[in-house]
């Protein structure tokens, strides 16, 4: 599917492994549908760092990810404002999330990305 947006703002962040199993309910059932009715918000996905192998330079490399979170929610948003907006901070501490979850969570890291468009 093609981006619709001009942003992705991403969330990143590693979880204590006796939390793990909440944290996945909680962000599949409560935190994601709460942040996806968010207005701005345009689509939501979780991934999980894998290993990596890459074919760069000729060559094939082992790519080293040392202290890169294991998980990560990709937010496509219209504008930065919707980040910020009262919607957002309200539907974030909603539901078991902030907690329950968020104690347990570490090595966050959080970014916006703007969509380069040619020409502009």
């Amino acid at each position: 599917m093609p981006i619709q947006g001009h942003y992705l703002f991403t969330a990143s962040m590693d979880v204590t492994p006796d939390k793990e199993e909440l944290f996945q309910e909680v962000y599949d059932t409560e935190h994601i549908p709460l942040l996806n009715k968010v207005p701005g918000v345009i689509s939501v996905a979780r991934f999980k760092r894998q290993d990596l192998v890459l074919a760069i330079g000729g060559e094939l490399r082992t790519i080293v990810l040392d202290n890169e979170p294991r998980y990560t929610a990709l937010y496509e948003v219209e504008s930065p404002d919707v980040i910020s907006s009262d919607a957002w901070m309200e539907a974030s501490e909603s539901g078991r999330w902030p907690a329950e979850v968020r104690p347990y969570t570490s090595n966050k890291r959080h970014t916006l990305h703007r969509l380069i468009v040619p020409g502009q």
